[in-house]
């Protein structure tokens, strides 16, 4: 394997696509030099620090961030209005659990044979773009296939491509034959024995290996598979398959690096070592157990529950010939659980982010997960504090993320009602502004969407 020299072709390939896209259909760029000012006057502001609907609010933007957030309308001279009327604004959500270059498919498990990496990198670009547009100004990326999404984050980071903010993983790492296994299914001759460059590891020594591997390669963060899963060809979807020892290994090596560490886990023991290993958050966390929950609390482990990707693949399972026979049943059984699992976790005090999963589910229809959250107990303002606050202060960037306060990154989204009275507004985001930039207006995108 080639793994840099594929990085490298997969960042020339988003640099000459997103460059021709550039020149259609990106907002232009300010014509003076120096600082632009503007101000964007909303019918209500929902302060997520307090937990608050605020009445009318004035939020002054200079440059890429946050200027001032007054109540009232407060213009200044010199500075471009946006008027936001009745809608209410909120600070850009965030999805902690996404997946930007793949999505689902009843196809998908044949394509893998007949795509190529750039196939992967091309749709990738039409997926960051819907999720930003649906008010996901920032994203949690855990899990490629060979570090694409970190050509991805960087082409938006240069104003290439539109998208949101992105915080990758790369690969994640699992055991041979594990959820992270991309030769699963494979017939032998095609299988071999992926390694540490694929993110495999069996031992210590080479969990410590594929951290430094991820470091070198641009990683933001880590995924571990310490269990089974549902959507890869395995028979188990909650067994444990990282030992402790793996386990911590990863965990003090990824902190060294100042990286946090993300724990797929859906079996109660595999939730157990992933909590005492030291990692970060647990995502799905399907069969979490009341022991499960209070060690989380006594470590401080945040929890991702991604319930709409066990709401589609349950429902999924019920349609012939979407997913391979084996995956159906993971799905029918593991699927279906998250919800109720979700509920339990946030009664018994887990700290919660959001995240979803996206590409278990189309992208772009990530506010689903809001109604989700409701559907399991939790009030309407702890859901839009789960993707916001919390979520930013899972990344560690709470100061730059999370709420519309002066200093923070100009990321504002708005919906056309009060989402605390009804959070099925969050899937009618009509306003979309990251780093200063609008990206939708009115309800419509500045760019066209081409279609897939």
């Amino acid at each position: 394997m080639n793994t840099p020299l594929r990085l490298g072709a997969c960042g020339a390939l988003l640099t000459v696509v997103a460059r021709i896209a550039l020149a259609a259909d990106a907002p232009a760029a300010p014509a003076a030099p120096g600082i632009t000012r503007s101000v964007i006057y909303c019918g209500h502001l929902l302060d997520t620090q307090a937990g608050q609907l605020l009445g009318v609010s004035t939020i002054v933007i200079a440059g890429k961030r946050i200027e001032a957030v007054q109540p009232g309308r407060h213009p200044i001279a010199g500075a471009s209005e946006i008027e936001l009327g009745s809608e209410t604004c909120l600070p850009g959500l965030i999805d902690a659990h996404t997946h930007l270059t793949s999505q689902t498919s009843p196809t998908a498990y044949t394509d893998e044979f007949h795509w190529n990496l750039a196939d992967y990198v091309l749709r990738s670009t039409l997926y960051a773009r819907r999720t930003l547009l649906a008010g996901f100004t920032t994203v949690r990326n855990v899990g490629d296939r060979d570090y694409e999404s970190v050509a991805l984050r960087n082409a938006i980071n240069q104003g290439l491509l539109v998208g949101p903010r992105i915080f990758t993983a790369g690969q994640a790492i699992g055991s041979t034959g594990g959820h992270a296994d991309p030769t699963n299914g494979y017939r032998r001759d095609l299988m071999g024995d992926p390694g540490v460059g694929f993110g495999i590891i069996n031992g210590v020594d080479e969990a410590v290996k594929a951290v430094r591997l991820h470091y070198k390669l641009g990683a933001d963060l880590i995924k571990i598979m310490p269990s089974g899963g549902v959507l890869d060809n395995s028979s188990s979807g909650d067994n444990p398959q990282l030992t402790l020892e793996e386990i911590k290994a990863v965990v003090a090596t990824a902190h060294d690096y100042g990286f946090t560490v993300a724990a797929h886990a859906h079996g109660a023991e595999a939730i157990r070592r992933a909590v005492l290993g030291g990692v970060d958050s647990i995502e799905h966390g399907t069969f979490m157990d009341a022991e499960d929950m209070r060690l989380m609390k006594e470590h401080g482990t945040w929890y991702v529950p991604t319930i709409i990707a066990g709401s589609f693949v349950a429902e999924k399972a019920k349609v012939p010939g979407y997913y391979p026979p084996q995956v159906a049943d993971k799905a029918a059984h593991i699927g279906s659980q998250i919800l109720e699992t979700a509920g339990r976790a946030y009664r018994a005090g887990v700290k919660i982010a959001f995240g979803t999963d996206a590409a278990v589910y189309p992208h772009g229809q990530n506010a689903h997960e809001f109604e989700l959250m409701v559907q399991a107990g939790m009030p309407a303002v702890f859901a839009l504090q789960a993707a916001t606050t919390h979520a930013a202060e899972l990344l560690k960037h709470q100061q730059d993320l999370g709420s519309i306060t002066a200093g923070k990154l100009a990321d504002v989204i708005a919906v056309p009602g009060d989402p605390l009275q009804d959070v099925s507004l969050m899937k009618r985001v009509s306003f979309v502004m990251k780093d200063g930039v609008i990206y939708k207006r009115d309800g419509k995108a500045l760019e066209p969407d081409p279609q897939s």
